[in-house]
């Protein structure tokens, strides 16, 4: 039954997927999003797998600017119509998916065209990153650039307090339009303080048994072990990002997650 359920949904994600030439999309701004090369280095992962801290290596790779927007999407949409609001399978995206769109091919709201599109579930996000050459980024890529110094935020205001204070406001019926939260000192926009943004393995730090796990981070992380697993164990900023994902499955949709595409440097 697994298999079969595994089978239809390869097919479906590949049923008339239209991609595009990939350097095309990548450096066609009125097509998808601009894209920064990241160098890539040592980073030391938020979560640890034991007492000694490790470090691992990051390949260098592109990463989109800012989120992939309304507008963007709805070309992908437009291209692929398997991925309409109404047409969409319950499998792949819960009934919230794309609910802030007026209709399958409608955004209805041109003060949202280029806010970050969100209540689109993984399965949405990763289709799209293969329709327009590109793929998602890796929960550590996404966390590596995510780390990067804040080049705009206030003198008085730490990255930190800078995030839980974005963390206890409520979502606005609106979002803003990309590039208005920070930029970092890689040049990317808006990675903490406007959306949250899925990951390939977003999966991939489970608490329990669950046949998806890798290993115990999880359980060092959220269970009776309480932060023994973290590499710093006051970054509550870290902890909030790191429990949300593990709460998701991939037809979710919520009003406040997005995602952006990331590329191997070749």
């Amino acid at each position: 039954m697994r298999r079969a359920i595994l089978i239809s949904l390869s097919a479906f994600l590949s049923l008339g997927l239209q991609a595009g030439p990939k350097h095309e999309r990548d450096h066609d701004p009125g097509r998808t999003t601009e894209m920064i090369y990241i160098k890539g280095g040592n980073y030391t992962p938020f979560l640890q797998t034991s007492e000694r801290t490790e470090k691992i290596n990051i390949h260098p790779f592109y990463l989109d600017v800012h989120a992939v927007t309304n507008a963007e999407f709805l070309e992908f949409v437009q291209e692929n119509p398997q991925w309409a609001r109404s047409k969409v399978p319950p499998l792949l995206a819960d009934g919230n998916y794309l609910q802030q769109w007026k209709s399958d091919f409608n955004i209805g709201n041109n003060d949202i065209l280029h806010s970050p599109v969100t209540s689109v579930s993984w399965f949405a996000a990763e289709a799209y990153a293969k329709w327009a050459g590109k793929r998602l980024p890796t929960m550590y890529e996404w966390e590596y650039a995510a780390s990067a110094a804040p080049v705009n935020l206030s003198k008085a205001e730490t990255l930190t307090s800078y995030i839980l204070n974005w963390y206890g406001k409520p979502t606005p019926q609106l979002l803003p339009h990309v590039k208005s939260a920070f930029r970092n000192k890689l040049g990317v926009y808006d990675m903490l303080g406007l959306i949250w943004e899925w990951v390939y393995d977003f999966n991939g730090v489970i608490t329990g048994s669950d046949s998806r796990s890798q290993g115990t981070l999880g359980t060092g992380l959220f269970c009776a072990a309480g932060s023994q697993n973290a590499a710093n164990k006051e970054d509550y900023a870290s902890f909030m990002r790191f429990a949300f994902r593990e709460s998701l499955k991939a037809d979710y949709t919520i009003r406040n997650l997005g995602f952006r595409c990331a590329r191997d440097a070749k």
